[in-house]
């Protein structure tokens, strides 16, 4: 057995967001936000400053038709993968980067896009997305290239294509929670084929996914519904030829509003599988290397609401195969404390 390890990540990250109404436009609204990115822990990402969202939203007929379009934040957008849909508790929450990979913009690299959204009725919808891509090349080199995310492209990426069609509704007493989505995401940017990687560019890539959430017990029914546990799971899937994460799969357990003197907390138990691609673990088992062909791993935390806008987390994984595909004898298995601390305003 490999002796554990222990590290301490923290990251400081700032959203600043400016929301004001068109004048004269009922039930629209202009997002202006700016965010910056700090990290100690160095591999955890980039730092950054520059923009966060550009983004106009608007609804029609009766909020049966919802558009967004802008610089966005599409990872916020679609699947659901924010545990428990809390921006504040996610912090320290596993990230399933298939999405990532195939080119879903995020908070530190938004891009141009334009969101439809038609409301079947007050639950099931569905949802469609215009949005340039990330870098086929990852989201560091996306960073790298466009740090301040004011870029119209970066090279080799094309457009990203997301749908997806859903069911929720949200708590009320007697009524738990509930949340059901599936999509995919179809890319044409130039990606680099991993199984013949002699071959030039061009190779358009996909992702598919499924997830669900349910409340399972309500703890405050005469008051706040939304307060109890809850249960969820995620399921990715990418094609391993054009990906180094081919699958992701999470199971999530989640409580929010626990204890009555604290209504906005939250915790949360996770187990997380991610799988590599096969195309890629026997490359590097070709070149000599120790490798691994999926890391498991489990976290708990504890999310407190400080006031409004401010969030603290505390939390500890364990992690088996911690590194990407390739490892040495030192790094089997982590042991990690995870402290973060969010402030939106």
């Amino acid at each position: 057995m490999y002796g554990p390890k222990s590290y301490i990540q923290h990251r400081k990250f700032h959203d600043c967001d400016l929301r004001s109404q068109p004048f004269g436009i009922p039930d629209g609204q202009i997002i202006v936000g700016a965010q910056q990115q700090y990290w100690i822990w160095k591999p955890g990402g980039p730092d950054r400053f520059g923009l966060n969202t550009i983004a106009y939203y608007q609804t029609f007929f009766d909020r049966t038709l919802e558009l967004k379009m802008g610089y966005l934040r599409n990872v916020n957008e679609f699947a659901g993968t924010l545990v428990g849909g809390s921006a504040g508790a996610s912090v320290l929450a596993p990230s399933a980067n298939i999405l990532y990979q195939a080119g879903m913009s995020n908070n530190a690299a938004p891009t141009p896009a334009m969101n439809v959204k038609f409301n079947f009725d007050d639950r099931l919808y569905n949802k469609v997305s215009l949005q340039r891509s990330l870098s086929p090349d990852g989201q560091q080199a996306e960073i790298t290239e466009n740090p301040t995310g004011l870029n119209w492209r970066t090279a080799n990426a094309g457009i990203l294509l997301v749908y997806e069609i859903g069911y929720k509704n949200k708590a009320a007493p007697g009524v738990p929670e509930t949340w059901l989505r599936a999509g995919a995401g179809f890319n044409n940017s130039s990606y680099k084929n991993l199984q013949y990687p002699q071959q030039p560019r061009g190779n358009a890539n996909s992702t598919y996914y499924v997830a669900a959430d349910r409340q399972l017990w309500q703890s405050d029914l005469e008051g706040s519904a939304y307060r109890g546990i809850y249960g969820g799971f995620s399921v990715m899937y990418a094609p391993p030829d054009l990906n180094r994460v081919s699958q992701y799969y999470e199971l999530r357990l989640y409580a929010k509003g626990l204890f009555d003197s604290r209504p906005t907390d939250q915790i949360a138990i996770v187990a997380t599988n991610t799988v590599w691609s096969n195309y890629a673990v026997d490359a590097a088992l070709a070149e000599g290397n120790l490798v691994h062909r999926d890391s498991t791993a489990i976290l708990g935390t504890y999310t407190a609401h400080l006031a409004p806008g401010i969030y603290a987390s505390v939390g500890l994984a364990y992690i088996n195969n911690p590194t990407s595909i390739t490892h040495t004898r030192e790094t089997g298995h982590a042991l990690n404390l995870l402290v973060s601390t969010s402030i939106f305003f």
